[in-house]
């Protein structure tokens, strides 16, 4: 599938810039086709690694049922969100990744994505994420997003300055 170009191509940012924000966010939102063809967004927290995202579930409900029944998926995280009253705008920076979505069924691979996602939100303890690992992993399903295309934009005053820096 050819995906389409930004519309506004002086606000999309570069592949390091794009990456550099899936890096430094810790959520983001998740879009599926939810029940009865609805759209079904969620938030979540993810890691990024390797040009893929990955997130953790329980075994059951409305996204891994919607996730079972079609793989094709987007993501958005915000890594800026600056409200500027007086200009009636928002500095803004953010990435929208399409791509498909998969429950990883390799227990190497889920291991792997649970010590992941565990050092990602609380670094520099591996004796509890072991114990969280062995209490848990059994009771969620790890997720892995193969992104397909992905592009970060700006808001032209911050791409603007950015460009005035340089």
């Amino acid at each position: 599938m050819e995906f389409r170009a930004m519309r506004r191509k002086r606000q999309q940012l570069s592949e390091a810039e794009t990456i550099s924000i899936l890096e430094q966010s810790t959520s983001g939102t998740l879009a599926l086709m939810g029940d009865g063809g609805y759209p079904y967004a969620v938030p979540i927290s993810y890691v990024y690694a390797d040009g893929r995202l990955y997130f953790h579930s329980a075994l059951t409900g409305h996204k891994v049922d919607a996730i079972r029944a079609c793989e094709k998926a987007s993501f958005c995280v915000v890594g800026q969100d600056s409200v500027q009253p007086k200009q009636y705008t928002t500095f803004f920076r953010s990435v929208i990744a399409f791509g498909r979505v998969h429950i990883i069924e390799d227990e190497k691979e889920k291991l792997e994505t649970a010590r992941l996602l565990g050092r990602r939100y609380n670094p520099n303890d591996e004796e509890s994420l072991q114990k969280e690992i062995e209490h848990g992993l059994s009771r969620m399903l790890m997720i892995r997003f193969d992104i397909e295309h992905m592009t970060g934009k700006a808001a032209v005053e911050l791409v603007r300055a950015h460009q005035t820096q340089l």
